[in-house]
């Protein structure tokens, strides 16, 4: 069964979707210290990747996992906010929600450390 608020279509669900993304950034950035933080870093990784990329699929993949590291952040604090919606309560299975999350974070950091490393150094 479908949700009752879904009904638009065509161009107007386009426009209704993009103020809803926008309205969601808009919440992360107010809410979230780590999106900050990344949001920080990517402007100084982003023109970073396109001056020291040798080619435009070195600048691109670097680029990428820049972004990749926001996306996961965006995941990881929709998952947090749907925890702590449903309780405030410590409960193990809160709190594996909320640590693999975290542990995906890391993961997408780890990968931006690696491919990086990958381009600009010399192997």
């Amino acid at each position: 069964m479908e949700s009752p608020f879904k009904g638009k279509t065509g161009l107007r669900r386009l426009i209704n979707a993009f103020g809803y993304s926008m309205e969601g950034l808009s919440a992360a950035y107010k809410n979230e210290d780590a999106l900050r933080q990344e949001l920080r870093l990517a402007l100084i990784l982003i023109p970073l990747a396109a001056y020291l990329g040798h080619s435009g699929m070195e600048r691109a993949v670097m680029i990428a996992c820049v972004f990749l590291v926001i996306i996961v952040e965006l995941l990881n604090s929709s998952v947090e906010a749907t925890v702590d919606r449903i309780s405030l309560d410590h409960h193990l299975l809160a709190k594996r929600a909320k640590d693999i999350g975290s542990s995906a974070v890391l993961l997408s950091l780890l990968n931006l450390i690696v491919v990086w490393s990958l381009v600009l150094l010399p192997f």
